[in-house]
């Protein structure tokens, strides 16, 4: 599945082309950004122990000599939680030597304050990494937003391939690509980083559809392909594309002809999708002054997407806090 830490990957990528750099490995961003996410879990259950106004219920403790507590909050010192153990800067370096899952893991663990415990099993944590090197292939796309103060997002890049990638690899590659050889867009300079929000979606679920309307607004994504003019012409939209611009199935169906190259009707797009539908199949004619006769061998298929987002600012939290350490952990991001 798509996560944050393959955003944050595509962020390490396209900083360390503006530094001249290697990026950091996906498996290291993708363990610190977990070993991060257990660090918040915590500072939450210290924040909750440290509320002064939590009342601890008469049912869920007791004091040290076993008598009930009347009400109210016990006098009895509460045990602060153990620190979760994370993994060791020389599990982290492992991976980047032998990148197996055979690193060491840390044992299992609960931390508990009242009735509410965290627990972080090294089977769980074996089993999530275990799941990502069996899913490390997929079509992708990356794609680069700007957001402007008041957190309205502007395309700025979007490129991708239906082909599927190796993980690491794909990511590293269109990051780059979608931000500089997106020719809609100015190659991304380096001051605009801290202006950018990056997502990746990961396609799956391919069918060809039974006709061009067969898919579901929010859920597919479509690509299509046609023959106009004695060429075939193709494009796709992602599934939040249509949902984003308001598009009915005709608006967006017309839009990624317009997208794929097509000159076009000025009728209304519902019009044009029912002439497609219709006619779709037929053979073009190529002396008709209507532009739908001129379309043949019109196909559409449908694919859904796993998205995941992260902005600037998420990405400097998570590095910021990774710098912070002083275990060894923090050099995996020093350049």
């Amino acid at each position: 599945m798509a996560t944050p830490a393959h955003c944050y990957f595509c962020f390490e990528s396209l900083a360390a082309s503006f530094g001249g750099y290697e990026p950091t490995s996906l498996p290291v961003i993708e363990d610190l950004r977990e070993q991060h996410e257990q660090a918040k879990k915590l500072a939450t259950l210290e924040d909750t122990d440290d509320d002064p106004n939590q009342q601890i219920a008469e049912d869920d403790c007791e004091d040290a000599e076993g008598d009930a507590i009347q009400g109210g909050v016990s006098n009895t010192k509460v045990n602060r939680p153990n620190a979760i153990k994370l993994p060791s800067i020389n599990r982290l370096q492992s991976q980047l030597s032998s990148n197996s899952s055979s690193a060491s893991t840390p044992s299992s663990q609960s931390v508990s304050s009242g009735s509410t415990s965290i627990t972080t099993p090294s089977s769980d944590v074996a089993g999530q990494r275990q799941q990502r090197q069996t899913e490390r292939h997929h079509p992708l796309f990356v794609t680069w937003n700007t957001v402007s103060k008041n957190g309205n997002k502007s395309l700025r890049g979007c490129i991708g391939t239906f082909e599927a990638q190796e993980l690491s690899a794909g990511l590293r590659s269109y990051a780059l690509t979608s931000a500089f050889d997106d020719h809609r867009f100015n190659p991304i300079p380096e001051s605009l980083l801290p202006s950018l929000s990056c997502s990746l979606t990961l396609l799956c679920s391919f069918e060809p559809c039974t006709n061009a309307m067969d898919w579901i607004l929010g859920t597919h994504g479509i690509r299509i392909s046609f023959i106009h003019r004695g060429r075939r012409y193709g494009a796709t939209y992602l599934p939040d594309v249509p949902v984003e611009q308001g598009w009915t199935k005709e608006e967006t169906l017309e839009s990624l002809m317009r997208k794929a190259g097509w000159g076009g009707s000025t009728g209304a797009p519902s019009s044009v999708a029912r002439r497609l539908l219709r006619a779709g199949g037929s053979r073009p004619s190529l002396s008709s002054s209507k532009p739908w006769e001129q379309v043949s061998d019109f196909r559409t298929v449908k694919y859904q997407g796993l998205k995941a987002s992260a902005s600037y600012a998420e990405w400097q939290e998570w590095r910021n806090w990774v710098l912070s350490l002083d275990d060894g952990r923090e050099k995996l991001l020093e350049n």
